[in-house]
């Protein structure tokens, strides 16, 4: 083991022993004075809990239980005015050693800083984004939505803004990893479309029997900026999303597709298709399973003028194993990920597993590690990480 990777455990070490419990908590749990175990085990994963509180516009079940001192009484019916801006900070840091670009071990802190906000307009529209600046200088907007629910007293709930397009599956942004659920990301030849980031309106209800249903309407391009006419949509072309999910007693099993179309240079086009189940298994209260799988086709991946040949097949997905040593409110987490991506796109091609095992220094200070192996590029690596939200 190498000095240089020594002295950066030992520097990540130290920065994460001298964390002290802190009486800052985020912004839903200063408004309801709850603590964050409420809704997470552990942050930035949720409990069933805080999956309901979010889907309901970040209010609780019962109305009477809202604190009367977040708002003024402005004498206005119609307006529910805050009296304090919600916000919440979450800082990122690693310390890493065995990536093949680097020269070494790397101290990576600040990775990601987060500026987050959300909470109730008035009784039924809602809002949540968060500014993102990560590795160091990449910068913008990621999440940033207006929900509303029952309009006109339907029993449906809107949202538009940019989401992922993966989040009713799983959500990226609360997985304990530092890997990714690799196939939500995979980009197939030059087409800009996967299952992350865009902009568009996303449309949910339950059918009876509980059946979660959601539509998605998107650019199908992602987040970057307006082109020289003001334009997010790089062509008057719209992609669809739907998915459907029934939660049984201790599982929930969903199923995923996706159609859209992208018009590349020269009027060029190609079809984008995705297919495929989810499964998310609560074995008990320390244990639970994660299943994905998706089949993704393209029909012209690389915009040729005259559209020759087969489709371009990408399969893949993940199994992802949490294990809670303590139960659910515990310090201790251990999670297992394993990742594979087929394509003939060998650009595409992508295999890796990985282990993380973290501790909770608060309920709001997390000490991660993180060793992994990605099989087709990177190599084998390894991290030390404070994850701190407050």
């Amino acid at each position: 083991m190498s000095r240089r990777f020594v002295l950066a455990l030992a520097a990540a070490s130290m920065l994460a022993l001298s964390a002290v419990p802190s009486d800052a908590i985020p912004a839903f749990a200063r408004k309801y004075q709850y603590s964050c175990s409420t809704c997470h085990q552990p942050a930035p994963r949720l409990k069933p809990f805080g999956d309901d509180f979010a889907a309901r516009g970040f209010r609780l079940e019962d109305p009477s239980q809202e604190p009367p001192r977040a708002t003024y009484d402005v004498g206005d019916p119609t307006l529910k005015l805050m009296r304090e801006l919600p916000l919440a900070i979450r800082l990122d840091g690693y310390a890493t050693f065995g990536e093949k670009n680097s020269r070494g071990a790397d101290v990576q802190y600040p990775w990601v800083f987060k500026l987050l906000s959300g909470g109730q307009i008035n009784q039924k529209i809602s809002y949540y984004f968060y500014y993102i600046i990560e590795k160091g200088g990449e910068a913008g907007l990621e999440d940033a939505w207006v929900q509303i629910n029952n309009p006109f007293k339907l029993p449906i709930d809107v949202a538009v803004g940019q989401f992922q397009v993966c989040d009713p599956m799983f959500k990226r942004e609360l997985k304990l990893e530092r890997y990714d659920y690799q196939i939500f990301k995979t980009h197939v030849g030059t087409a800009g479309v996967d299952l992350t980031y865009d902009r568009g309106l996303i449309v949910s209800w339950d059918f009876p029997g509980g059946v979660e249903s959601v539509l998605q309407v998107v650019n199908g391009n992602g987040i970057g900026m307006a082109d020289d006419f003001g334009n997010f949509d790089r062509d008057n072309l719209k992609n669809f999303a739907y998915r459907l999910a029934k939660p049984l007693d201790k599982v929930r099993l969903g199923l995923f597709g996706y159609y859209g179309r992208e018009q590349g240079a020269g009027g060029a086009r190609n079809r984008t298709f995705y297919f495929g189940p989810d499964v998310v298994v609560d074995v008990n209260d320390r244990f639970q399973l994660n299943l994905e799988y998706l089949e993704r086709r393209d029909d012209n991946p690389t915009f040729l003028p005259s559209r020759r040949g087969a489709d371009w097949k990408t399969r893949g997905g993940f199994a992802e194993l949490v294990y809670m040593p303590l139960g659910a409110d515990g310090p201790w987490s251990v999670a297992g990920l394993y990742n594979k991506v087929a394509s003939d796109d060998p650009n595409a091609k992508y295999q890796s597993l990985s282990l993380n095992v973290g501790r909770l220094l608060a309920r709001n200070v997390r000490l991660t590690a993180d060793i992994g192996r990605e099989f087709e590029r990177e190599g084998t690596k390894f991290s030390l990480g404070l994850v701190t939200v407050f």
